[in-house]
């Protein structure tokens, strides 16, 4: 079957598309529309559709909108109540459910040629169940466990996959909801809410978790594979921080409060779910799951062997997994992700194109994987943008900033060049078969959905990707899975001595990553960055300033 996934209601428009159990195509409408998340989680926003997203799914596959079975819409509005019955203060959530029934509707304008009766709506935390459990690698039967602000009326879900099905085992009933407690600190704090929760997570570390037995009082699990998580008061734990204060230790400490009750919280569900059913593999898929100290506190202390992370956790990742979820039980078998590069993608003659119509000087090295390594052993920062784009949040390879991690200064250096707050962190991407000598966590780690501890003989040697707390969150290459990538680990290694680079998302502060290659060039042009590496071409700074040349192909 072709069946196209679409997720629109809440935030992060996506659209992915999955024939005959394999998905073919996945992006977020931000990477086309170039608004951060896509639209803000407003009622009034409801209405707005991935329609760029979905219009590119189809294109890469060669189909039009009449050749799709079926589209899948990632909320039922028939299992949906209203917002005050639930406990939500939330006065136009009623829009929401009128801009969900009428989703067909839209989807015949956005998508003309559509039959909008092959329009299916499919629970929200099925959707993100399914993305879990039907994309993850050789999982087989296993238990999957969702958890994020609200769907149509819960905010949680544990279940299992028997075979080609998922049996739901447990839900957690609104107001009870652990992303909408994250959410209200998120704003609390000063940052924009449903959208810098991971801000929180990495004040976190700069803190203690000294106001923990307060927040018990409200945030704690129930025994039965639920939990109560509801009416915090934080005015009274720490003062509210305005977006243009600095934060203060009170700040950081009820930040570090908050994520030890949501992991104390999460190990208590996986360990109720790992009671029900015994499974060997746990999938986890929802905002939370986006919380890289908490997953790696369920690899760790949780009774599973083995954690896999939907790499789209958030609501975009309902896209794809309410496609999947339809195909399998439409009797396709669902085929696993064999990495997030999902996105658009240029040939080496379109890209050089491109850079002739923007007039910049450029040249094709022998090696752009060589010709990176080397500008890096100087110290140089280089933007990379190589293959198909990303789907989901993380940067891996393909739109990304890279750096040398062996200089301390590097931190705050990438964060200026992006615009961003001091206390982010950047991440270690490394040679999958050199991570264990450096890195103490789940392995291997290609997402970046863990944080692992550094080892005490590296910290001093890759400075600028250890957090204040002894870690780093990282990604494992596998050569054969992303060979350019472990070309140039390699003979960067080669030069410094060092299997290590850092490696952050190719945007800058309050922007989507980048995606296409105008997105490029103006990152690169706007950006204290050293080089493009664009394909197999270079850009160089120096030279980008320095010439009169009409951008010629040296």
């Amino acid at each position: 079957m072709r069946i196209l996934g679409i997720n629109a209601l809440f935030h992060d428009p996506a659209a992915a598309l999955v024939i005959d159990g394999r998905t073919v195509a996945a992006a977020e409408e931000e990477r086309f529309s170039r608004r951060k998340h896509g639209k803000r989680p407003l009622p009034f926003s409801a209405w707005e559709l991935p329609e760029k997203a979905a219009a590119w799914c189809l294109k890469r596959a060669g189909l039009r909108p009449q050749d799709l079975d079926a589209v899948t819409y990632s909320f039922d509005p028939a299992l949906a109540r209203p917002a005050e019955d639930m406990g939500l203060d939330d006065p136009w959530d009623h829009l929401r459910l009128i801009y969900a029934r009428e989703a067909p509707g839209f989807l015949r304008t956005a998508l003309p040629g559509l039959a909008p009766g092959i329009v299916r709506f499919v629970p929200h935390h099925m959707a993100h169940a399914a993305s879990g459990a039907f994309a993850a690698p050789d999982a087989g039967d296993s238990s999957v466990l969702v958890l994020d602000g609200r769907g149509e009326r819960a905010s949680h879900l544990a279940a299992r996959r028997v075979g080609n099905r998922l049996e739901a085992l447990h839900a957690q009933d609104l107001p009870h909801s652990l992303g909408l407690v994250y959410e209200e600190l998120t704003e609390h704090l000063g940052f924009l809410r449903s959208c810098d929760e991971f801000k929180v997570m990495a004040l976190a570390s700069h803190g203690t978790s000294r106001m923990l037995t307060e927040l018990r009082r409200h945030v704690y699990p129930t025994g039965d594979g639920g939990f109560h998580a509801t009416g915090v008061p934080w005015r009274e734990l720490c003062a509210p921080r305005r977006s243009d204060e600095p934060w203060t230790q009170d700040h950081a400490d009820v930040a570090a409060s908050a994520q030890a009750v949501l992991e104390e919280t999460l190990l208590d569900l996986v360990r109720w779910l790992h009671g029900r059913t015994h499974d060997r593999v746990l999938t986890l898929a929802g905002g939370v799951a986006l919380n890289c100290v908490a997953n790696s506190r369920i690899a760790r202390e949780g009774p599973f062997s083995r954690v896999w992370v939907q790499p789209a956790a958030g609501d975009a990742g309902t896209a794809l997994g309410g496609a999947l979820l339809l195909s399998a039980g439409e009797g396709d078998e669902p085929e696993p992700m064999t990495g997030a590069d999902l996105g658009r993608d240029w040939s080496d003659a379109e890209l050089g194109a491109w850079l002739k119509t923007a007039a910049v000087p450029f040249e094709r090295p022998p090696d752009i994987a060589a010709t990176v390594a080397r500008a890096l052993a100087d110290n140089a920062i280089v933007a990379w943008f190589q293959g198909r784009s990303e789907y989901g949040p993380r940067a891996l390879g393909h739109r990304s900033l890279l750096a040398h991690p062996g200089h301390a200064g590097n931190l705050e250096r990438l964060n200026d060049v992006k615009g961003r707050e001091q206390f982010r962190p950047v991440a270690p991407m490394v040679l999958a078969d050199r991570a264990a000598e450096i890195f103490d966590g789940p392995l291997p780690s290609p997402y970046m959905l863990f944080v692992h501890d550094v080892a005490p003989a590296w910290r001093d040697r890759i400075p600028a990707v250890v957090h204040v707390d002894g870690t780093a969150r990282i990604q494992t290459v596998d050569p054969a899975r992303e060979p350019l990538v472990a070309r140039m680990l390699g003979e960067f290694e080669h030069l410094t001595g060092l299997p290590v680079v850092v490696n952050t998302s190719l945007n800058t502060a309050g922007r989507p990553m980048v995606d296409d290659p105008r997105d490029a060039l103006e990152c690169f042009g706007s950006s204290p960055v050293d080089l493009l590496a664009i394909g197999p071409y270079a850009v160089r700074r120096g030279d980008l300033f320095r010439s009169e040349d009409a951008g010629g192909l040296r």
